[in-house]
């Protein structure tokens, strides 16, 4: 079975699981479902699988270790500087000031998760 979108599926290394679900349920205006797998604390981002796109979850383990220096997870949103401002509450790093690229059309910007991990948020733009 091929499929158009090679990655599926995510996990974002926690050392906090409660904090980590507080600042990604708030910064990215979502609710995610806690679960124990094979041992493991998670906490599952929503997914609809008649949409499209990847779905990940926050995942507390002796193997999962948060970093700065690793994959850049990209987060959309309806408005860069809302989301923006609801990390700041958690202050949360700014690793990359908002850009906007009038060119492609979008606007995007990195910040550290409750974690110490590095995400980005990206917003499409119409002029």
């Amino acid at each position: 079975m091929k499929t158009s979108n090679p990655i599926i599926y995510i996990e974002i290394p926690v050392l906090d699981m409660d904090r980590a679900i507080d600042f990604y349920q708030t910064v990215l205006d979502c609710v995610l479902e806690r679960e124990v797998l094979d041992g493991y604390e998670m906490a599952h981002f929503p997914f609809h699988s008649n949409q499209g796109g990847a779905s990940g979850s926050l995942v507390k383990g002796d193997v999962y270790k948060p970093t700065k220096d690793g994959v850049i997870l990209y987060f959309y949103t309806n408005d860069i500087e809302q989301t923006l401002e609801r990390a700041r509450k958690f202050d949360s790093e700014i690793l990359y000031p908002k850009t906007i690229n009038t060119d492609l059309g979008y606007a995007i910007a990195e910040i550290s998760d409750s974690e110490g991990n590095r995400i980005a948020l990206k917003q499409l733009i119409t002029s």
